[in-house]
C-alpha cells in the first residue's frame, strides 16, 4: 500500500515507480509489507486494552530504517482510569523526544490534523487501539470497520483485514494521506542487522563506539559505555531490555 505506479489509458498499471520508503516486519519465515513511500508513522496505543511498549521501540527502530517520523497517538484519554498506567509506560518514550499526542478519537481528533499535512502516514499498532476510530474521525465518509473489545483477555479484535490508503481531507489537512493497517501483535525485526538495530535506540547513539570492546553486546562485558549510561539514568533500563531481546532474535 502508497506505491506510485504508472497507467495506461485503460487504467492498467505499467509500471512501477522506485520506493522511497518501505516500513515492513520480517520474523524467520517471512515478510510483511506495512506500507510503501510513507513519510510519517503514527502508533497508536491506547489506555485500554493494554499496550506492548516493546512493539514501540520495535516499530520505532524500524521507522528511524527508512527514515520515517514518528509520533505516538495515546488514544482513549476518555477512559481516566487508565490514563496513569499509559503514561507511565510512554515515559521512557517521551524522554526520548517522542512527540506524544493524547487524545480521544471517538470525541475529538482534529487536534491531530496539523501534523498531518503533506505527510504520507501510516497507523500502525495492535488490535484494538482504535486505528479504525481514528480514521473515521479523520476522514469524513471513511466507514472503516470497528469492533468491541475482548475485555476478558484484554485484547482488541481485528477488524482492518488489509491496509488502505485514504486522503485527508484538503480544507483541514492539505496534502495528507492516511493509510490504516491491520492491527499487530509482533513485529519482527529479522530483516535488520545488530548494529541497524543498535543505532536505531536514539539514546544509544551519541556513545556508541564508546564501550571498551568494539563488539560489545551491552551484556555482562566490563566497560560497556550502554550499561553505564543505564546506571547514570540517561538510559531506562526497560529500553536496554528491549535491546537485548531484539538482539537475541536475530
Amino acid at each position: 500500500m502508497g506505491d506510485d505506479v504508472e497507467l495506461s489509458p485503460d487504467g492498467q498499471i505499467t509500471g512501477h515507480a522506485p520506493r522511497r520508503s518501505l516500513l515492513y516486519r520480517s520474523d524467520a519465515y517471512r515478510q510483511k509489507l506495512i506500507a510503501a513511500n510513507a513519510t510519517q508513522l503514527l502508533l497508536v496505543v491506547a489506555t485500554d486494552p493494554s499496550f506492548s511498549d516493546m512493539l514501540l521501540s520495535r516499530a520505532l527502530v524500524a521507522a528511524e530504517h527508512e527514515g520515517l517520523q514518528p509520533i505516538i497517538i495515546l488514544n482513549k484519554c476518555d477512559l481516566a482510569a487508565g490514563l496513569p498506567a499509559a503514561r507511565a509506560l510512554l515515559a521512557p518514550f517521551a524522554a526520548l523526544g517522542c512527540r506524544i499526542v493524547e487524545l480521544s478519537a471517538k470525541l475529538d481528533a482534529s487536534r491531530l490534523l496539523p501534523l498531518l499535512a503533506g505527510e504520507s502516514s501510516v497507523l500502525v499498532g495492535q488490535s484494538g487501539m482504535g486505528k479504525s476510530t481514528l480514521t473515521n474521525a479523520l476522514v469524513p465518509g471513511a466507514t472503516a470497520a470497528t469492533r468491541e473489545l475482548s475485555t476478558a483477555l484484554d485484547t482488541g479484535k481485528h477488524t482492518t483485514t488489509y491496509a488502505r490508503l485514504y486522503h485527508l481531507p484538503p480544507d483541514k489537512c492539505p496534502g495528507g494521506t492516511l493509510i490504516d493497517s491491520p492491527g499487530l501483535q509482533e513485529f519482527g525485526l529479522k530483516h535488520l542487522t545488530p548494529q541497524q538495530i543498535e543505532f536505531g535506540f536514539a539514546e544509544f547513539r551519541p556513545i556508541l563506539g564508546q564501550c571498551r570492546f568494539r563488539d560489545c553486546q551491552h551484556l555482562a562485558e566490563p566497560g560497556c559505555a550502554i550499561k553505564e549510561a543505564m546506571a547514570a539514568g540517561t538510559i531506562h533500563p526497560r529500553r536496554l531490555d528491549h535491546f537485548r531481546q531484539f538482539i537475541s532474535e536475530q
